[in-house]
């Protein structure tokens, strides 16, 4: 019992005392006697007693109350101890709930995912199924610029002769060199050393190279000195046939093509060698002759579909294996078939290989042994393709190969558009090997046999006031 519950228990006997006592008094007073008084302190009694009760009871009320007030707040402890023990474990249920969540969300996209990839592979499936098809696109895409205008080829044909062709397609060339003679002649009065020095210059900038330029600067030199020329404009037209003086053609440089020929068309990737052959197989079919095409480059994925593409324009057989197919083998084949089958001329596409590529040169003096003894009845005519766009490049390629194979030939491309026309006079003149085809478009009539003449005219066309007629027509 705390001091509280005893103050209440003294409050309560005091209350019972005083109230006994006021009786006992009373009784005393009315009665006066000894009944009186003993009746009083019975009163007195039984109010301390009754005052000792009612605190009994109004502390027992306290205590259920306290009790009842104990009682909740040990509820309410225990709700906040059971709440703090219950935060951990809500947090771990929030956090499983929440990996739960992700991983049904990482399901999804990963199931997502593989549809995704499913439908990828069943819109691939038709590319994978076999190599010829990859082959094929690229096919399409390496002949996609010449596809439309060489399926025109079949049907039209270029308006003009080749000669218009000519000079148009070395407009670039022509107007290079003709500005610099004109600014050349109208710029000297006299034929000095500084007159020379500007022709060198320009020469060479026309890509006709040091040591062909130096050749006809010499020459020049000496028929100025024999001849006693003073005037500058009389240098004009012989500087002219002068650069016609470095090329030739000999007369039996194209006998091969009334023979049983193969042709083995060598050069980089890039030139137009696999377009150059075809050109010259629709041509030669053109003329009644009997054509094959043989697709020796096995190493570049679209050259085999690529000359399929030209077979089938020009109406020609071809001879072809499986890309990565031994080179060899199928030259092998190819001269093995046109000699069975009595052809004219087998065109032989090569890989597209350097110089420095040993085994790349190996492998072409190899196709070289098989057609020189499996059909050694047919004339070898190995011809270089060279981009003519390529200027000194170009040149230089021409070099490397001969030092490494004989070259019968030269076929010259890409030259219409080009700044660099004179490098075809640089690369006769300096290897002393004939340019025998070249190109300026994108026509099969295009590709035409090299005549030294009509290429210099087309370039100094501007300078010569004879009608395209008269300057093709030799000198009596």
């Amino acid at each position: 019992m705390n001091n509280d519950d005893k103050t209440t228990i003294r409050t309560a006997a005091i209350i019972g005392g005083v109230i006994g006592a006021i009786l006992l008094g009373l009784m005393i007073k009315i009665d006066g006697t000894t009944k009186g008084t003993v009746i009083g302190v019975a009163c007195l009694l039984i109010c301390g007693i009754v005052g000792i009760i009612i605190g009994s009871i109004l502390e027992n009320k306290k205590l259920k109350e306290n009790t009842e007030e104990d009682e909740e707040q040990q509820v309410e402890t225990t709700e906040e101890v059971n709440d703090v023990n219950e935060e951990p474990e809500k947090a771990e249920k929030i956090d499983t709930i929440q990996e739960s969540e992700k991983k049904d969300e990482v399901l999804e996209e990963n199931q997502k995912v593989e549809e995704a990839e499913v439908s990828e592979e069943v819109e691939e499936q038709p590319e994978e199924e076999s190599e010829e098809t990859e082959t094929t696109k690229e096919v399409e895409e390496v002949a996609e610029k010449e596809e439309v205008t060489e399926q025109e080829e079949v049907n039209e044909k270029p308006e003009g002769g080749f000669f218009s062709r000519l000079v148009s397609g070395l407009t670039k060339t022509r107007n290079s060199i003709n500005e610099s003679f004109n600014n050349l002649f109208s710029g000297f009065s006299e034929i000095d050393d500084d007159f020379y020095d500007e022709l060198e210059e320009t020469l060479i900038t026309a890509d006709l190279g040091l040591d062909t330029t130096e050749k006809i600067i010499d020459e020049l030199k000496d028929l100025v000195k024999k001849n006693h020329i003073k005037e500058v404009e009389e240098c004009r037209e012989l500087v002219i046939n002068l650069i016609k003086s470095q090329m030739f053609v000999e007369d039996e440089a194209y006998d091969f093509e009334d023979k049983k020929t193969v042709m083995l068309i060598i050069g980089v990737n890039g030139v137009g060698k696999t377009t150059s052959i075809g050109k010259l197989a629709a041509q030669y079919k053109g003329r009644g002759k009997k054509v094959m095409m043989c697709a020796a480059d096995t190493f570049r994925a679209a050259a085999i579909d690529q000359l399929k593409t030209w077979s089938n324009r020009a109406g020609v057989e071809i001879i072809a294996q499986d890309e990565g197919s031994d080179p060899a083998a199928v030259t092998f084949d190819a001269v093995k078939a046109a000699a069975a089958r009595d052809v004219d001329i087998l065109l032989v596409d090569t890989a597209g290989r350097l110089h420095n590529k040993k085994n790349l040169m190996d492998e072409l003096a190899k196709m070289k042994r098989i057609i020189e003894k499996e059909y050694s009845d047919a004339h070898l005519e190995t011809l270089i393709v060279l981009d003519g766009s390529t200027g000194q490049n170009a040149l230089e390629q021409a070099r490397q190969f001969s030092n490494v194979t004989q070259i019968d030939g030269i076929i010259i491309t890409k030259l219409d558009g080009t700044a660099k026309g004179g490098i075809a006079i640089a690369i006769q003149s300096e290897l002393n090997v004939p340019v025998k085809y070249i190109g300026v478009g994108e026509h099969i009539e295009d590709l035409q046999k090299f005549d030294p003449d009509s290429y210099v005219n087309a370039l100094f066309a501007d300078m010569d006031t004879r009608s395209d007629i008269e300057i093709l027509m030799p000198e009596e």
